[in-house]
Protein backbone atom coordinates (compact mmCIF):
# COMPACT_ATOMS: atom_id res chain seq x y z
CA UNK A 1 0.00 0.00 0.00
CA UNK A 2 1.54 3.68 -0.78
CA UNK A 3 0.82 6.24 1.41
CA UNK A 4 1.05 9.43 -1.06
CA UNK A 5 1.36 12.88 0.70
CA UNK A 6 1.52 16.15 -1.04
CA UNK A 7 2.13 19.90 0.11
CA UNK A 8 3.04 23.17 -1.23
CA UNK A 9 -0.59 24.53 -1.93
CA UNK A 10 -1.51 28.06 -0.75
CA UNK A 11 -2.77 31.31 -1.84
CA UNK A 12 -1.28 33.31 -4.45
CA UNK A 13 -2.11 36.48 -6.53
CA UNK A 14 -2.88 36.16 -10.27
CA UNK A 15 0.60 35.33 -12.31
CA UNK A 16 1.77 33.87 -8.92
CA UNK A 17 3.83 30.16 -8.78
CA UNK A 18 3.93 27.48 -6.84
CA UNK A 19 5.46 24.16 -6.49
CA UNK A 20 3.56 20.84 -5.25
CA UNK A 21 5.29 17.90 -3.84
CA UNK A 22 4.24 14.38 -3.15
CA UNK A 23 6.36 12.32 -1.45
CA UNK A 24 5.21 8.76 -1.80
CA UNK A 25 5.95 5.99 1.17
CA UNK A 26 8.40 3.60 -1.24
CA UNK A 27 10.02 3.22 -4.54
CA UNK A 28 8.53 5.25 -7.00
CA UNK A 29 10.60 3.33 -9.99
CA UNK A 30 8.01 1.06 -12.43
CA UNK A 31 5.55 3.31 -11.32
CA UNK A 32 3.32 6.20 -13.26
CA UNK A 33 2.83 9.31 -11.18
CA UNK A 34 0.16 12.00 -11.89
CA UNK A 35 -1.28 15.20 -10.82
CA UNK A 36 -4.75 15.71 -11.04
CA UNK A 37 -7.13 18.52 -9.74
CA UNK A 38 -10.57 18.96 -8.40
CA UNK A 39 -12.95 22.56 -8.66
CA UNK A 40 -15.81 22.90 -6.72
CA UNK A 41 -19.00 21.72 -9.14
CA UNK A 42 -16.15 20.08 -11.80
CA UNK A 43 -15.08 16.83 -12.49
CA UNK A 44 -11.28 15.68 -11.49
CA UNK A 45 -9.15 16.54 -14.21
CA UNK A 46 -6.04 15.43 -15.10
CA UNK A 47 -3.12 17.53 -15.63
CA UNK A 48 0.44 15.89 -15.60
CA UNK A 49 1.66 12.77 -15.57
CA UNK A 50 4.92 11.25 -15.37
CA UNK A 51 6.54 7.42 -16.22
CA UNK A 52 9.56 7.13 -13.80
CA UNK A 53 10.47 4.20 -15.96
CA UNK A 54 10.75 6.47 -19.43
CA UNK A 55 11.43 9.68 -17.87
CA UNK A 56 8.53 10.90 -20.20
CA UNK A 57 5.88 13.29 -19.35
CA UNK A 58 3.11 14.35 -20.36
CA UNK A 59 0.76 17.61 -19.79
CA UNK A 60 -3.10 19.02 -20.38
CA UNK A 61 -3.49 21.41 -22.78
CA UNK A 62 -5.07 23.73 -19.98
CA UNK A 63 -1.32 23.95 -18.12
CA UNK A 64 0.78 22.87 -20.87
CA UNK A 65 3.58 25.69 -20.90
CA UNK A 66 2.55 27.31 -17.04
CA UNK A 67 3.12 23.80 -15.38
CA UNK A 68 5.71 21.36 -15.59
CA UNK A 69 6.16 17.64 -13.64
CA UNK A 70 9.35 16.81 -12.30
CA UNK A 71 10.09 13.59 -9.98
CA UNK A 72 13.28 12.96 -7.59
CA UNK A 73 13.64 9.44 -7.82
CA UNK A 74 15.64 9.25 -5.06
CA UNK A 75 13.26 11.10 -2.79
CA UNK A 76 10.60 9.26 -4.18
CA UNK A 77 9.18 12.43 -5.02
CA UNK A 78 7.00 13.90 -7.43
CA UNK A 79 6.63 18.08 -8.33
CA UNK A 80 4.34 19.98 -9.68
CA UNK A 81 5.87 23.70 -10.72
CA UNK A 82 3.04 26.03 -11.45
CA UNK A 83 3.94 29.04 -12.96
CA UNK A 84 1.37 31.83 -14.66
CA UNK A 85 -1.01 30.93 -12.07
CA UNK A 86 -4.90 32.50 -12.82
CA UNK A 87 -7.98 32.36 -10.61
CA UNK A 88 -9.55 29.26 -12.68
CA UNK A 89 -6.51 27.02 -11.38
CA UNK A 90 -8.30 27.13 -8.43
CA UNK A 91 -8.48 23.87 -7.17
CA UNK A 92 -7.73 20.86 -4.66
CA UNK A 93 -4.81 19.53 -6.15
CA UNK A 94 -4.26 15.20 -5.98
CA UNK A 95 -1.29 13.33 -6.64
CA UNK A 96 -1.71 9.40 -7.56
CA UNK A 97 0.25 6.54 -8.27
CA UNK A 98 -0.03 2.90 -10.15
CA UNK A 99 2.80 0.35 -10.51
CA UNK A 100 2.05 0.48 -14.16
CA UNK A 101 4.22 -0.07 -17.57
CA UNK A 102 2.40 2.29 -20.04
CA UNK A 103 2.10 5.00 -22.46
CA UNK A 104 2.16 8.22 -20.42
CA UNK A 105 -0.67 9.56 -22.00
CA UNK A 106 -2.39 6.77 -20.54
CA UNK A 107 -1.11 8.16 -16.94
CA UNK A 108 -3.26 10.99 -17.26
CA UNK A 109 -6.65 8.97 -16.72
CA UNK A 110 -8.22 9.12 -13.57
CA UNK A 111 -9.40 5.02 -13.65
CA UNK A 112 -5.44 4.00 -13.87
CA UNK A 113 -4.65 5.10 -10.70
CA UNK A 114 -5.40 3.07 -7.48
CA UNK A 115 -3.66 5.07 -5.02
CA UNK A 116 -4.17 8.71 -4.07
CA UNK A 117 -2.90 11.37 -1.75
CA UNK A 118 -5.18 13.61 0.30
CA UNK A 119 -5.00 16.78 -1.63
CA UNK A 120 -3.78 20.47 -1.45
CA UNK A 121 -5.65 22.97 -2.16
CA UNK A 122 -4.05 26.05 -4.25
CA UNK A 123 -6.02 29.19 -4.20
CA UNK A 124 -5.53 32.03 -7.27
CA UNK A 125 -6.94 35.40 -6.49
CA UNK A 126 -7.11 38.24 -9.15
Amino acid sequence: QVQLVESGGGSVQDGGSLRLSCVASEDISHYCMGWFRQAPGKDREGIAAYNVDWGSTTHADSVKGRFTVSEDNAKNTLYLQMNSLRPDDTAMYYCAAVRVQTWVSTCLLENVYNYWGQGTQVTVSS
